[in-house]
């Protein structure tokens, strides 16, 4: 009937997300503004690596996500 489709939506959609947060983004090591060097560590179930290249921490929101990609860019640099 009408509406049966949102049951299989929502259950794709927290699929979609715990395997986002659940993909591996835990922080890597990184040096911060003062040169010192921080070993890497791993987030929590459903928490995932936050911040810039020179300050890292778990978080749960999305829009602060610093992906493994993006911390090994700021090697680079």
């Amino acid at each position: 009937g009408p509406g049966s489709g949102w049951p299989l939506a929502g259950t794709l959609l927290v699929a979609v997300a715990t395997s986002m947060v659940a993909g591996g983004e835990d922080c890597l090591w990184y040096v911060d503004k003062n040169g010192s060097w921080h070993p890497g560590f791993d987030c929590n179930f459903l928490t995932f690596c936050c911040g810039t290249c020179h300050q890292r921490y778990c978080c749960q929101d999305p829009l602060r996500l610093l992906t493994e990609r993006q911390q090994r860019h700021c090697f680079a640099f």
